[in-house]
């Protein structure tokens, strides 16, 4: 099943669970690519696979962000 089917049967407050322990990760993500960047010897497969994962989650946070705060035009 599709993770974003996944996500759209849960609930509101589920998903702000969830939003908030996706952006922690990202965050995560983020400090852990600028410690192995300012290393010099980091493994470059490494940081990208980290790179890749960041943005998964930047798309689910989206995703997310976008299902509880829709665009209504009024």
């Amino acid at each position: 099943m599709n993770k974003f089917n996944e996500l759209s049967m849960k609930s509101d407050e589920v998903l702000r669970v969830e939003l908030e322990e996706f952006r922690r990760q990202h965050r995560d993500l983020d400090e852990a690519i600028l410690a192995l960047e300012e290393k010099g010897t980091s493994d470059p497969l490494t940081v990208k696979r980290f790179k890749q994962q960041k943005l998964r989650l930047k798309d689910r946070i989206s995703w997310i962000e976008d299902r509880l705060l829709p665009d209504i035009i009024a």
